[in-house]
């Protein structure tokens, strides 16, 4: 197991090099200066505007500058310094990253519970009525986008029945959360929900369940740890890859309910061209999305003994 989390790791570092350097490539081709749009619609002098763009390193080729962010990133955690108000981008992820954990914890913990529940529901029920009303809910949750999902949630919940905030003033109260957390989770808890049916409805009908039920053994047993382990394989894996999502797609959820997370930094970040925050926003996300990655690994060999890792 050693030798494989040491392989996987040392697999990650390309990935993460490939990675950012797109990310790089991408977010500095977008149209407009961000210095020059510093002096607004007056613009600046030449002289002025060159002098900006030699102090934050942009007078430079880009490839020179993904080197000179990747060694003060790797050496000095240093992703750089936001152009608009001149503070260090870590700052700015510090106070932006603990709101969307908080909004994603929230929401991943909701997707697994009410993913796995509703799935297990329907695969125990196949073909029955509960089967029937847990697929027509989730085939709702998959069709109605995410920005239409959260209006209609503000709409009954906060200006008609009154009973949540529509917006978050305060992102430590996880009640104020919980509306948004619900909208974020809704797409991701349906396809947990469908995955889990087919997966639980497959495993039932296998050979080595009908084996444990001939033996004898209690069916609390034979559901709890035969079916449940093999079951849950397929959902882990994308339970793992989902929780980078979930972060990534906060941007419309915070949007739509005022959270001053990492998705409304982005959001102003990409309208104000400030490439270095939303570099430093993204690197972080795919730091969390190779460390659920080899944690999604790690868990295949807990829930399926015949996996061994060489």
């Amino acid at each position: 197991m050693g030798r494989y989390v040491a392989r996987r790791l040392l697999q990650m570092i390309p990935v993460f090099i490939g990675t950012t350097l797109l990310i790089f490539l991408m977010v500095y081709a977008l149209p407009g200066d961000p210095v020059a749009g510093l002096f607004g619609d007056k613009g600046g002098s030449p002289q002025a505007v060159a002098a900006l763009r030699h102090e934050y390193g942009l007078d430079k080729p880009i490839l020179v500058q993904y080197v000179n962010y990747m060694k003060d990133m790797v050496l000095h955690l240093d992703f750089g310094t936001q152009i608009a108000s001149g503070r260090p981008v870590t700052d700015i992820l510090g106070e932006a990253f603990p709101v969307t954990l908080r909004l994603t914890a929230l929401a991943f913990t909701i997707e697994i519970v009410l993913g796995l529940g509703l799935g297990i529901l329907a695969g125990m029920k196949a073909g029955k009525l509960a089967d029937t009303l847990v697929l027509i809910f989730t085939l709702l949750m998959i069709s109605v986008p995410v920005f239409v999902l959260g209006f209609i949630f503000k709409t009954v919940f906060a200006f008609q029945l009154g009973w949540l905030s529509p917006n978050v003033n305060d992102s430590m109260n996880y009640g104020e959360l919980l509306m948004p957390a619900i909208v974020l989770a809704g797409l991701s808890l349906a396809y947990v929900a469908r995955l889990t049916r087919s997966s639980v409805a497959e495993n039932l009908r296998s050979d080595y369940i009908r084996t444990a039920t001939a033996k004898g053994l209690p069916r609390r047993r034979v559901i709890g740890v035969h079916l449940m382990r093999n079951s849950l394989i397929p959902v882990v894996t994308y339970l793992g890859t989902d929780l980078g999502a979930l972060m990534g797609g906060a941007v419309v959820t915070e949007g739509l309910f005022n959270i001053k997370g990492v998705g409304g930094t982005i959001f102003e970040s990409i309208q104000r061209r400030e490439g270095t925050t939303i570099v430093g926003l993204v690197t972080i996300l795919v730091l969390i999305y190779l460390a659920a990655s080899l944690l999604v690994d790690l868990l295949y060999a807990v829930l399926d003994p015949r996996i061994r890792y060489a």
